[in-house]
């Protein structure tokens, strides 16, 4: 790959190699921009970003199983015919991102998410993304049949490993160049404020790139303990950090500081979910990657170190609880929690999250058993709290069974089957999938939080994500995609929409960028 050059001036200039920066690269270049490159800090063996990290979910907005099928490639004729996947639509999705963020979402930002979601997987899979039903995350085999729930079907192909391969190839296909241990450091602009340059180190050196157009697409500060004790509050600085270690804030504050970027979002909030609390602290595992997510907790109990229930583990399904779950569980003693199931939830678990290679169980014969283990070896403070926790929760069980009668339990929809009957009601109640918890081995695993990014950003156009200034106007040849555009999600988000936001206005920004160019210079 020839170097980069000084006096060469670069048509669009990506900053950050995850998926939202890859989708603006792509974009950009089928657009007729010709000299597309993109550069990231990290080398090239932490490549993808946090994208890279994740499952491969995408939110999109969809009208049942025949529309998604032609983009994905494991579904055969025989498994078709038993595949149960109601419509998720538009208004859906609407409902779900006012629902998840307490209705402070963008209006107008949102809106794009949702309309374009549909097209927006399709354009990815026309470009060699390798889309797959998740039936291992997002489907349960009931009375023969795959019952998808939660309006989260598609996957890409190896989770977050395979998205960014497909991605690398594309655009490698277009002719966009990567460059990587190539961090930015300034942006440079004219005498209108306009954005002319970015001063970046590339190998060991300080070199100015002259630039058309430039789409920050660097990440957010979740791995920044600084940062995130200064917007996420006192402890944060003590989460562990899912994913890439190089997403630590930078373009945002060098944004900021060189054009008076305005800040949009939730600065405080996070997504942040149930995590291995033996994962390492300050990075993700590149082989275990999201297997260290513990999202199994739907089916059995949270319980903390005190001995107490902290959540409504069936307040929803799960892809709309995991997200702000994590934040629970900082909020703990010791920041820790013990998901705890017993034989008729066990099997239900899925293998990826909670087979023997990728997480420490603990197991006992009875209750007090499980409970003394966790208290010798794993910060348990009060085990006989926690018996006579699971003991009340168990009580509540079975009268609210006892009123139900023969209802069945069923965890691809919001069965009922909660703590909660006229006869005796917990005061944190769990509000569906309430299996007793009495049929023993028992089994517990310790979990902690894994922040996985952070929700405040840049304010943007949101047709264009043009970034907007603290003036009140577009940043001329700027724009802003992936976890750095700000007033998407608020406290909570639906899972899978960060992968498509990021596909969404990448694939806005690249188009933008490109069309922006004079004809002279295409």
């Amino acid at each position: 790959m020839p170097s980069l050059n000084s006096s060469d001036i670069i048509d669009v200039l990506v900053v950050g190699g995850g998926n939202a920066g890859f989708s603006a690269a792509i974009s950009a270049a089928e657009s007729g921009a010709k000299r597309v490159v993109v550069i990231d800090k990290c080398p090239k063996d932490w490549a993808g970003g946090n994208s890279y990290f994740t499952a491969g979910a995408f939110r999109t907005a969809y009208t049942g199983a025949r529309d998604l099928i032609p983009i994905v490639n494991n579904v055969d004729s025989e498994t078709a015919k038993i595949i149960d996947m109601e419509p998720y639509t538009p208004q859906d999705f609407r409902k779900d991102m006012d629902r998840m963020t307490s209705g402070r979402t963008d209006p107008a930002l949102s809106q794009a998410l949702i309309d374009e979601s549909n097209a927006t997987v399709k354009w990815l899979a026309k470009h060699g993304v390798r889309f797959q039903l998740s039936f291992n995350r997002q489907a349960y085999k009931v009375d023969g049949r795959y019952k998808f729930w939660g309006g989260m079907s598609l996957k890409t192909e190896d989770g977050g490993k395979g998205l960014i391969q497909d991605h690398q190839a594309a655009a490698r296909k277009l002719g966009v160049r990567v460059y990587y241990s190539t961090p930015a450091k300034r942006l440079v602009t004219n005498n209108y404020g306009a954005v002319t340059g970015v001063v970046v180190t590339y190998e060991g050196v300080e070199t100015l790139l002259r630039v058309s157009s430039v789409i920050l697409a660097a990440g957010g500060f979740e791995a920044n303990p600084r940062m995130r004790s200064q917007f996420l509050g006192p402890g944060w600085d003590l989460a562990h950090v899912r994913g890439t270690p190089f997403n630590t804030g930078d373009a945002l504050e060098f944004a900021i500081r060189d054009v008076n970027a305005k800040q949009a979002g939730n600065w405080s909030g996070c997504h942040s979910t149930c995590w291995d609390a033996n994962s390492p602290t300050d990075s993700g595992d590149r082989v275990i990657s999201n297997e260290f997510t513990k999202s199994g907790y739907p089916l059995g109990i949270m319980i903390n170190t005190e001995g107490h229930r902290f959540v409504d583990e069936g307040i929803d399904m799960r892809n709309y609880t995991y997200a702000k779950f994590g934040r629970a569980i900082r909020e703990q003693p010791d920041g820790i929690a013990f998901q705890v199931w017993d034989q008729h939830a066990i099997p239900w678990l899925r293998s990826e999250e909670y087979r023997d290679e990728v997480v420490r169980k603990v197991w006992g014969s009875t209750l007090k058993e499980l409970a003394q283990k966790l208290a010798t070896d794993h910060n348990l403070a009060d085990p006989y709290t926690f018996v006579q926790t699971i003991q009340d929760y168990n009580n509540a069980v079975y009268a609210n069974r006892k009123e139900k009668g023969n209802q069945k339990w069923d965890p691809s929809v919001k069965d009922g089957l909660s703590t909660q009957s006229s006869a005796r009601r917990l005061p944190l109640a769990k509000s569906n999938w309430a299996l007793p918890i009495d049929q023993g081995p028992f089994m517990a695993v310790k979990v902690c939080c894994g922040i996985t990014f952070t929700f405040g950003g840049l304010a943007v156009n949101p047709d264009t994500t043009a970034v907007i200034s603290s003036a009140g106007h577009e940043v001329e040849g700027l724009y802003c995609v992936g976890e750095m555009l700000g007033g998407l999600f608020y406290g909570n988000y639906p899972g899978g929409s960060g992968l498509t936001s990021g596909a969404v206005f990448g694939r806005r920004a690249g188009r933008a960028a490109a069309l922006a160019l004079s004809p002279a210079k295409l």
